[in-house]
């Protein structure tokens, strides 16, 4: 089979000596670098790491795939200088993207059955077990709309989905009113709210995109506190679907409803 170094190397690029990011999710951290990727966000957070582990020429960037053995191949990264942040606790990377292998980046999925815990791979002891599996006809994004009964969206993927306009979620969150639930990945803590009128829920959930609290009083004072990226937490999803005509008083009755039944205003981000 094709080794992903192989169809690396003809584009013309010598990796010297590199290193193979491997990165999966890290529930400790809240990383979660393909949401991050769909995000324009990924290079930002492998930029920051908490040992020097990227002493080498390149690094070869992969992400896992639903915690499988496949990988999917997000680009090569000229190593620079590296600094140490004693506030962050992190070693902040220079990392330049090769140019050249933009017909790659986001398209090929690599098999590679990593049986160890290890992200940071030496890339002459591994390059040559990272094979080609498929090379996609576009690169990887975000899927389209699944079903009301299947939403479950991290905030960046929200953010990409607002950002990008994506025609598929859009035309169905903005016929239909109805009750979400926000969960904090990092409490359990809960908040249900409610859309109606207007463009439904995609207009609702524009506004959580935009500043990550969507003006609720309970969450703004959550990231005045934790920082605005303590957003990066929440997780959004569909309670119950309502039609888009249906009025504000039906609307606010089932929202209170799922506050009493999920008791998130015991043990959640509700106070009334």
């Amino acid at each position: 089979m094709l080794k992903l170094v192989d169809l690396v190397r003809t584009s013309g690029l010598d990796l010297g000596h590199y290193k193979i990011h491997c990165a999966v999710d890290d529930r400790r951290s809240g990383w979660r670098p393909l949401d991050q990727y769909y995000s324009d966000t990924f290079e930002w957070g492998q930029a920051r790491q908490n040992s020097e582990n990227f002493k080498c020429d390149n690094v070869l960037s992969l992400i896992n795939l639903s915690n499988s053995r496949k990988w999917l191949f997000v680009g090569v990264y000229c190593v620079g200088d590296v600094t140490w942040e004693p506030r962050n606790k992190w070693f902040l990377y220079e990392l330049e993207r090769v140019k050249g292998l933009e017909h790659l980046d986001g398209r090929v999925v690599v098999d590679f059955p990593k049986m160890f815990r290890a992200s940071y791979l030496r890339g002459e002891k591994y390059g040559d077990h990272l094979l080609v599996d498929s090379i996609r006809e576009e690169p990887m994004s975000i899927a389209d709309f699944p079903g009301f009964n299947s939403v479950l969206l991290s905030f960046e993927i929200l953010y990409s989905i607002i950002r990008q306009d994506n025609p598929s979620w859009r035309t169905a969150l903005a016929n239909i009113a109805g009750v979400y639930v926000i969960s904090d990945r990092a409490t359990g803590y809960q908040y249900v709210g409610s859309a109606y009128g207007g463009v439904g829920l995609w207009q609702r959930w524009s506004e959580y995109a935009k500043t990550g609290h969507g003006g609720n009083k309970e969450l703004r004072k959550l990231l005045h506190d934790k920082g605005p990226e303590y957003a990066n937490n929440f997780q959004f999803s569909l309670v119950e679907v309502c039609d888009i005509n249906a009025s504000a008083d039906y609307i606010i009755s089932r929202e209170s409803h799922w506050k009493d039944a999920l008791l998130s205003r015991e043990f959640g981000y509700n106070y009334n």
